[in-house]
């Protein structure tokens, strides 16, 4: 489905002679006919599944925030304007994002209906998370969310160094 939407959005920006939005789409469709490719089996030959194309999208759009930082930074407007035109683009094939207060409903919901206590479970967590808004959430944003569970009161963990964001106590202890 979201893949004849693609495929419908090219024809009607060819038409409008929108060469900025055929450009964006058909780097979209140039990566999604990547990934269809990366997902081949010797009995499976079908697409990928409507799912994959968002979480692609998605990471598209990450990829293009980040050369927008690195644009602006070496003082390149004129590529950085050129990314976040690509990035309105893309935008138009994802479900509408969810707010702030949300993403906070949401996961206080996941970790309630998985009882996660420890850092354990937070796997199932995010794993039921990506499962139920796909496309609708950023995940950067939920893995911030402080958390309450019962009497003790968790949140993830975030530093300087590279570590995954996991649950802790709030007394100030964080996992290394």
């Amino acid at each position: 489905m979201l893949r004849d939407k693609l495929n419908e959005a090219l024809k009607d920006a060819m038409r409008a002679r929108d060469m900025a939005s055929v450009g964006a789409i058909r780097l979209i469709l140039a990566k999604l006919k990547e990934v269809d490719i990366a997902a081949r089996t010797e009995t499976s030959r079908e697409g990928v599944a409507d799912e994959r194309i968002l979480s692609m999208l998605q990471g598209m759009i990450k990829q293009r925030n980040e050369s927008v930082a690195l644009y602006e930074k070496g003082n390149r407007p004129d590529l950085a304007d050129k990314e976040k035109a690509e990035i309105v683009v893309i935008e138009r094939f994802l479900p509408r994002q969810m707010d702030d207060s949300a993403v906070e409903a949401a996961v206080r919901e996941a970790v309630a209906a998985a009882g996660a206590k420890t850092v354990k479970d937070m796997g199932g967590v995010m794993a039921a998370l990506k499962a139920k808004y796909a496309g609708q959430m950023d995940f950067a944003k939920a893995s911030a969310v402080p958390v309450a569970s019962g009497d003790e009161i968790l949140r993830y963990a975030q530093d300087d160094r590279k570590v995954p964001a996991i649950l802790c106590p709030v007394s100030g202890a964080s996992r290394v």
